[in-house]
């Protein structure tokens, strides 16, 4: 159903550093770039795009904006949120079961975007 989803960054040189790791335990990695662009590809498809926006404003994340990473095992989740954590990134609640059938754990990029790793079933 999605493609590709963009978030914007103010450092797009530390953004390519904090998802290099954030992004390595569910084997996604830089696919092409630009010069104010990254995109990250991962083996199951789909991709995520770190840019610098495109309007030249400052980036800043939605309110009530998230973007969710499919992990193959809670155990990944894990692994996802510790690296977010050892990167810079913020803890926005830590990995845990929410619902009967949904493991999940939440953080914050350098620059505020939110995101939630997570393993339905």
């Amino acid at each position: 159903m999605i493609g590709y989803t963009t978030i914007g960054s103010n450092d797009l040189e530390k953004a390519k550093t904090f998802f290099d790791a954030v992004l390595a335990p569910l084997g996604a990695k830089r696919s092409f770039g630009t010069d104010r662009m990254q995109f990250y590809g991962s083996p199951g498809g789909g991709a995520l795009a770190v840019c610098e926006p495109y309007d030249q404003q400052a980036a800043s994340p939605g309110n009530g904006a998230m973007v969710a990473l499919a992990c193959p095992s809670p155990e990944v989740v894990d692994q996802v949120h510790a690296a977010a954590l050892a990167a810079g990134g913020t803890c926005e609640g830590e990995p845990g079961k929410r619902l009967p059938t949904f493991y999940g754990a939440y953080f914050r990029d350098l620059d505020g975007n939110k995101f939630c790793a997570f393993k339905m079933g």
